[in-house]
């Protein structure tokens, strides 16, 4: 038994060690076939954003070039010398033109008269200069004189640099004048290709490679081209005598984006992609290497795919191993949750103490916090009395100018009813009735301002609030020979404010002002107001002494006074209620002190 029991173990494990290679070797080429795919996918992706940039670079390089001819075409010095073949003006033409192509990194700018002859060229020191060259046979002046505009791409027959002929025809009264040519050479752009690792070069819609970064390529074609199309374009010398002979590409399929190069150094395995360079006909091939990042990729996902095999084996081994710990745990673990239920009700018990005992704090914390919203509240209402206290004999004065009135119009009444002139009488009495109504809004105003306001914000009628105080305080500008300047908007302006509370923030500030202007003869105060972004600013000026720069920083702390007998609180409580508003007041020195109230606007 124990022979047949260590045998059958031992069939066990070698069958388990058998299904563990197999499922190692499949996971194995399953992650090099994904890491393929994916690199793949990655290379494609890279080749295609390169080809949109380096066709985007491209174009950007062509259009540069083809805006020279046009400006050109303007230029007095180019028609000067197609209409006069001045020697002196061909030179200053030579010397400009050589300027603008190295300015503009222009292979060759050229003028053509009607024959095809060359006046002027801004290669005219060099031994390949084109001045006096015959360029008629050449499909970009003909087709030029014919149509106007061209653009061909060849073989410099006396430079043998290739480039983009573009050409712009220049009219005159009586016809053609000439042909202007710039010539854009691509020799800077094939250079910074090369920097790169992954081929590009540009073909035109014969297939022929006009523009690479790998020379050989020159004038190949990507397809094979046919014989009597072949002779014809050897025989236009577009491209010299170029055999044009195809790319040494190979692909599997015509419609395949995998390309091989034999031979090409680092690998020869290619993901090609192809765009088309905008406003020509033109297309652009990038062709990404595939070795370097595909072995990279396979190699990292194998390995990844090995150490995953290795940890869920192991993995495996280790819950069969710990399953043999389990009971073992568990006894350990019902010990330890007896003990911690029995800690768990102790450390209930202190929490539930403590709970009660910070419930006792929150409810005396809420007391004391509204026992201080009411000790603010008297603080405010005794300002209002106190600034009432002060301003009781203005008051008094308003009123006792209309009873004086209404006395003096009721006695000249009765003695015009006496001698029956009742028409006047009338109009004595409504003029009493208009002063009693004076009386009245004075009197109601000073009530409404004594009341204990409710200290809820709502919208309220800026002018209304300023009228409201100047009413209470006018009498002391007058006395005081002060000047006041109202600049408010003509349109009703609305503030998030409580209206007697915002009142007596207006007389605070106004009677301080009143105060600071004492003894002045040219005494002016000036209420300005603004509605900007969502807010309303009003400011109050005066001409007098300003605020000491010693108590500036700290006039808004309490106890903050220049006045002998000031508390130094009122301009506190005016603080806070605008700030309760949801604003701000600030002070600030400007040809005297200058408080600015910045309220929420409701529209």
């Amino acid at each position: 038994m124990s022979d047949t029991s260590h045998g059958r173990r031992a069939l066990r494990l070698g069958a388990a060690l058998l299904i563990s290679f197999g499922l190692l070797l499949a996971l194995d080429a399953l992650a090099r076939f994904g890491a393929e795919r994916w690199a793949l996918g990655q290379v494609r992706s890279g080749a295609e954003a390169a080809a949109e940039f380096r066709a985007a670079m491209l174009r950007s390089e062509i259009e540069k070039q083809r805006t020279l001819p046009v400006v050109l075409a303007q230029d007095p010095d180019v028609r000067a010398v197609l209409e006069a073949r001045d020697p002196a003006r061909i030179a200053a033409l030579n010397a400009k033109l050589e300027t603008l192509a190295a300015g503009t990194r222009a292979g060759v700018i050229y003028l053509l008269d009607t024959k095809g002859i060359t006046l002027a060229a801004s290669n005219y020191r060099s031994p390949a200069s084109f001045v006096g060259s015959d360029y008629s046979f050449r499909p970009y002046f003909a087709s030029a004189m014919s149509e106007g505009t061209a653009e061909h791409f060849a073989l410099g027959t006396v430079s043998h640099q290739p480039g983009l002929y573009i050409t712009r025809r220049l009219d005159g009264a009586d016809g053609p004048l000439g042909v202007l040519v710039v010539k854009a050479e691509f020799g800077a752009v094939e250079t910074d290709w090369r920097r790169a690792s992954d081929p590009t070069f540009v073909t035109d819609p014969r297939d022929i490679v006009l523009v690479t970064s790998v020379p050989d390529w020159r004038f190949h074609a990507t397809t094979p081209i046919p014989d009597a199309q072949r002779d014809a374009i050897r025989a236009s010398l577009q491209f010299g005598d170029a055999a044009l002979d195809l790319l040494p590409l190979r692909r599997a399929r015509s419609d395949d984006a995998e390309v091989s190069w034999p031979g090409a150094p680092g690998g020869s395995a290619f993901v090609e992609a192809t765009v088309d360079v905008p406003t020509t006909s033109w297309r652009l091939h990038v062709l990404a290497p595939l070795a370097g990042t595909v072995q990279l990729a396979a190699l990292a996902a194998r390995s990844l795919a090995l150490l995953a095999g290795i940890i869920a084996l192991g993995a495996a081994a280790f819950f069969l191993a710990r399953r043999r710990r389990l009971a073992q745990e568990r006894r350990q673990q019902a010990e330890m949750r007896r003990e911690l239920e029995a800690r768990v009700t102790a450390r209930t018990a202190e929490l539930s103490d403590a709970n009660d005992r910070l419930r006792a704090e929150m409810e005396e914390r809420r007391r004391a916090e509204a026992t201080a919203r009411e000790m603010q509240d008297e603080l405010v209402q005794a300002s209002k009395l106190a600034v009432l206290g002060q301003i009781a004999a203005s008051v008094a004065h308003e009123v006792n100018q209309p009873v004086s009135a209404i006395r003096t119009f009721a006695e000249s009444g009765s003695i015009l009813l006496g001698h029956g002139q009742t028409e006047t009488a009338r109009d004595n009495f409504a003029t009493i009735a208009s002063l009693t109504d004076r009386i009245g809004a004075i009197t109601g105003e000073l009530r409404a301002f004594a009341r204990k306001s409710p200290g809820q914000v709502g919208p309220v009628p800026l002018r209304a609030a300023i009228e409201g105080a100047l009413l209470l305080i006018g009498h002391r500008l007058r006395q005081n020979a002060v000047e006041l300047v109202l600049d408010l908007p003509a349109e009703e302006v609305t503030v998030a404010a409580e209206r007697w509370r915002l009142e007596q923030v207006f007389v605070n500030l106004l009677q301080n002002a009143v105060e600071a202007l004492a003894g002045r003869a040219d005494g002016c105060i000036r209420i300005t107001a603004r509605a900007e972004d969502g807010q309303v600013v009003v400011r109050i000026a005066d001409n007098g002494p300003g605020l000491a720069p010693k108590i500036l920083d700290s006039l808004f702390l309490p106890f903050t006074t220049t006045k002998p007998e000031g508390l130094g609180l009122g301009l506190v409580i005016s603080h806070d209620i605008v700030a309760e508003f949801g604003g701000r007041l600030r002070a600030r020195n400007e040809d005297g002190a200058v408080f600015t109230l910045t309220l929420p606007r409701l529209d």
